[in-house]
């Protein structure tokens, strides 16, 4: 069963790769139906990822960023890795040190 703290984790990825989805969609001026027609994906598989109720594999993410025109740092940004203890770690939103908000 996972720990209190990795679910914590598992949310912040996702929400933060959804805003960076969001904000990376929504600057192309595509809808969720176009995007996920571009990448094989269902609009609402797109909604879910937007909101951040899951994380996607590493294809859709790349698939995502090229429709996008965005490096996949783009969709990631803001997000990092810490080793933990035995080399299990775990991923966490990076500390708001951009003055943009972003």
């Amino acid at each position: 069963m996972a720990s209190q703290a990795d679910i914590d984790a598992h949310r912040a990825f996702a929400g933060r790769f959804g805003k960076n989805l969001v904000r990376a969609r929504r600057a192309t001026r595509i809808s969720q139906e176009t995007l996920g027609f571009e990448t094989s994906l269902h609009r609402t598989e797109v909604g879910t990822l937007e909101r951040g109720v899951r994380i996607p594999r590493l294809d859709t993410a790349l698939k995502l960023a090229r429709v996008l025109g965005v490096p996949i740092d783009a969709l990631v940004e803001g997000i990092e890795w810490s080793a933990g203890a035995r080399n299990v770690g775990h991923f966490r939103e990076k500390p708001h040190d951009d003055p943009h908000g972003r």
